[in-house]
This record gives structure tokens, C-alpha cells and sequence, in this order.
């Protein structure tokens, strides 16, 4: 290594980190990038592979062959437990190694928050991982493989009720693939039971779903979601998650399946940059980034805290953390050119929403659409921000065959993941 050139240090390779990696592989620093994971997720169609309809070679791409061509980007594979702003330095977990770093650069992201309901976690699992959605890939189907039997040997079976916690993107796209599988794909597959009697519920807190959405889109993600069954109940704020029920205030609701989608909360890294957090326990960051009192330090993506130019917070969405971590990379080029640095402005290119099979909502510049038209936009703009020729081609033939035949191609049931 050319002690010379600036070593750069990435925590976490999703589309912050990455997008960092990438530009900044360009440059004369070199570049170390940390992952617990040795792949990039591509999160939006996480769901997907929870509903069975993508595998997870479809949507993630091994970290190393990302960047095979870049020779300046190196990959440690590792959990980050801390770091050392004062000596620059990086620690791994369970073990004394250090990485020094010039620059460092957190994209660490954000997990689940259950409102100080931890204990909820192992009965109602939410999607950030692909391990997370073959675990609920997994309570999905045994949910209709064990009321067949139940149905077969009895004579009947307990209420097959999905419940999504949460109104939001996440809970939006869940609900509305699960009524897709109910009603749809496994229609003809089972003798005992049938699918299409599933209920599936929608759980939101507030008045609306996608509440981050215009009002006139919330109604017509609501009225798309009823249209595919599922029961959308709002000013539902779940008190209880236990094994197969929801309790909301003195009203219990039976669950075979609970999915959690209801809240986000920062990777704990945040803490340990010495910075102010918000509520949500992400850093607050200066307008190019950084860390007060440590320009060398860049926090990006959903771990970053940041109001764009109207005062409104920067969303915690794909688009924003990869603008984040080409902007950080751009600064860090500012300083090798001895050029002055410049304010973050958050580019809100528009929001897509995807509800169901041809179902969405949308909107860009200002104009608001949805059904049809926003559906075949959201496939669109998925498709060209998945990483690699191989991904958008095998996930357009997938889509493709599931679209016109109505079969899902990854209902395979694993073992849950021994710990």
C-alpha cells in the first residue's frame, strides 16, 4: 500500500457505502470497505424474496465481484464495534485488530425498532436482511402447509390470519403480496384448505397508510389494497404482539403469521461517533456530512439525520443514501484537489410504491399516479438500479413467468436459521 495516498474507510456496503466505494475508486486514495456481509442487498425487493416470488441470488451481488476491476478497493468481511475518532482508527468485534483511516465514511444503516418492545422481535420478525425474509418466507408457508394437515387429520384448521404491523412502504408491499399469494398463486395447490379464505390485515397507528405519501395517494393505495382483499385498518395501535394473536387496546386479533413493519430505528454505531443522535438514534450531521469537529468524518444513508433545504428531513429511501455516498466521496475528492467543500442538497427524484400484481402508486415530479402506469414504473426503475446484467435479467424473466403464469418460483421452505 502506498502509505502516500489516503486510506478511506466504508463501513457498511449498502447503497451508501457502495455508491461511495464506487466513486471514490476512481480517485488516488485507497479504499477499505466493511461489511458484516459479503454481499449488497438490493433492500426494495426484499419482500419479494419474503413473498416467494424472487430467490436471493436475485436481488444481492457478492461484494468482492463488485468491485473485482477496482484494485484501489479492498473488502474485510467483519462486524465494526467501535472507533476511535481521536486516533483514527476502526476496531472489529471480538477481536484487538485495528484499521486506521484519513477518511471515514459510516453507512452503517438501520434495523427494527419495536418502541421499547424488543421482546416482540422473535414473534413479529421484520424485513432488513435477506435473512429476514427467508425467515418469514418460511412462518408464511408452513402458516398454509400446517392448516392443510391440521384440515386433512381434523377436519379443520385455526384462522389463517396474516397481520402486518405498520402502514407504510414496507407494510404496503407485504400485505399486498401476501393477498397476491392467498388469492392468486396458490389457489389450486392445496386439498384441504383453501388459500383465498386467508385474511390478511394491515395494522396502521395513524389515519392513513403511506402517510408519507399526498392524501390522494394514501386513498388510492388504500382502495388498491381493499381491492386485492386485504382488510386496511387504520387508528390501530397494536398494545400487545404474542404468539398467535395482536392485541390492539382490549381487542384481540388470532394471528398464524405476525410481520412487523411499523418502525426503523439507527444501527447502533451512531452512538459511538461522539455526535448528537435524534430520537431515532441517527447522527446529526453538518451540511457536508460530517461529524462536527471531525470534517473526516461522514455519516450517510439511514444513519444520517439531515433536513434538506425546506427544513423537511431527508427520507430514509434508496435514492437518498446513494446521493449521500456519492456526495461524501465528491468531498473527500474537493479536499485531494484543495477545493472548498460544498452543502448537501437532497434531490427528491419522486417516490414509488408498489401495492400488488400491476397495482401502485407514484409520483414525479409533482404529478401523482398510480394503478397500471405506476406499477410499470416502479418495475422499471427497480430493475435499473439492481446491480449487474445477470440480476436484471434473471429478475425481468422471473417477474415475467410469475406475472403470466401466476406461479411463484421460490416457495421452497428452509429451516429456520439455528443460532
Amino acid at each position: 500500500m502506498n502509505a502516500k495516498r489516503p486510506q478511506v474507510v466504508i463501513i457498511g456496503a449498502g447503497f451508501g457505502g457502495l455508491n461511495a466505494a464506487r466513486a471514490l475508486a476512481k480517485l488516488p486514495v485507497d479504499v477499505i470497505l466493511i461489511d458484516r456481509k459479503n454481499h449488497h442487498t438490493f433492500q426494495p425487493l426484499l419482500y419479494q424474496v419474503a413473498m416467494a416470488v424472487l430467490s436471493p441470488a436475485d436481488i444481492a451481488s457478492p461484494i468482492r465481484a463488485i468491485f473485482r476491476g477496482q484494485k484501489n478497493v479492498k473488502v474485510f468481511l467483519g462486524t465494526v464495534a467501535d472507533f476511535d475518532l481521536d486516533k483514527q482508527t476502526v476496531k472489529f468485534e471480538d477481536t484487538d485488530v485495528t484499521v486506521p483511516y484519513d477518511y471515514l465514511i459510516v453507512a452503517a444503516g438501520a434495523g427494527h425498532a419495536y418502541f421499547g418492545h424488543d421482546e416482540w422481535a422473535s414473534v413479529a420478525p421484520g424485513l432488513k436482511t435477506i435473512e429476514d425474509a427467508l425467515e418469514i418466507r418460511r412462518r408464511v408457508l408452513m402458516a398454509f402447509e400446517d392448516a392443510e394437515r391440521r384440515a386433512a387429520t381434523t377436519g379443520g384448521h385455526e384462522s389463517l390470519n396474516f397481520i402486518i404491523v405498520g402502514g407504510g412502504a414496507t407494510g404496503v408491499e407485504l400485505a399486498g403480496a401476501l393477498a397476491d399469494i392467498a388469492r392468486r398463486v396458490m389457489r389450486n395447490d392445496f386439498r384441504y384448505i383453501d388459500p383465498k379464505q386467508a385474511r390478511v390485515l394491515l395494522l396502521e397507528g395513524g389515519p392513513t397508510v403511506l402517510p408519507a405519501y399526498p392524501p390522494d395517494l394514501s386513498a388510492s393505495a388504500e382502495k388498491q389494497l381493499n381491492d386485492l382483499g386485504v382488510e386496511v385498518r387504520t387508528h390501530a395501535i397494536v398494545t400487545a404482539v404474542e404468539p398467535g394473536f395482536v392485541r390492539i387496546g382490549d381487542e384481540v386479533l388470532p394471528a398464524a403469521v405476525t410481520l412487523w413493519a411499523a418502525g426503523v430505528g439507527a444501527s447502533s454505531l451512531g452512538k459511538h461517533v461522539g455526535a448528537k443522535t435524534d430520537r431515532a438514534g441517527r447522527v446529526v450531521v453538518a451540511n457536508d456530512l460530517t461529524v462536527p469537529g471531525h470534517r473526516n468524518v461522514f455519516v450517510v444513508g439511514d444513519l444520517a439525520a439531515y433536513a434538506d433545504r425546506e427544513g423537511n428531513p431527508v427520507p430514509g429511501v434508496a435514492p437518498a443514501a446513494i446521493q449521500m455516498g456519492k456526495f461524501a466521496a465528491a468531498m473527500i475528492k474537493a479536499d485531494l484537489e484543495r477545493e472548498p467543500r460544498r452543502t448537501f442538497h437532497y434531490l427528491d427524484k419522486g417516490s414509488l410504491a408498489t401495492i400488488g400484481r400491476s397495482k401502485a402508486v407514484g409520483m414525479v415530479a409533482g404529478i401523482h399516479f398510480s394503478g397500471f402506469i405506476a406499477w410499470l414504473a416502479w418495475l422499471f426503475v427497480h430493475l435499473m438500479f439492481l446491480i449487474g446484467f445477470r440480476n436484471r435479467f434473471f429478475v425481468m424473466l422471473q417477474w415475467a413467468f410469475t406475472y403470466f403464469s401466476y406461479q411463484g418460483a421460490a416457495r421452497l421452505i428452509t429451516d429456520k436459521e439455528q443460532t
